[in-house]
């Protein structure tokens, strides 16, 4: 039996790569961080928005476009506003 295609979303892929992008910068400023309990307190924070972008990434590369990774975008996104609001870099 064949396999089913997946459904490709262009808009969903770009806004996957300006999340990876700022998950990078992100990432970055953490590790510029001198204070390391500050860091490591940062980097606790952020580890749920940068698994949430993984999981996304891997889902769309898997299943394509879905409820699944139209869910796990809106999550990242949730994430990385609350993560915003909350820490300030």
């Amino acid at each position: 039996m064949a396999a089913k295609r997946r459904k490709l979303n262009k808009e969903m892929e770009a806004e996957m790569v300006v999340a990876q992008r700022r998950v990078e910068l992100m990432t970055a400023k953490i590790r510029d961080i001198r204070d390391e309990d500050i860091q490591n307190e940062f980097a606790q924070a952020f580890a749920q928005v940068h698994a949430s972008l993984a999981h996304l990434i891997e889902a769309y590369r898997l299943k394509g476009f879905c409820e699944e990774t139209e869910g796990t975008l809106a999550l990242y996104n949730g994430l990385m506003a609350r993560f915003e609001e909350e820490y300030e870099l």
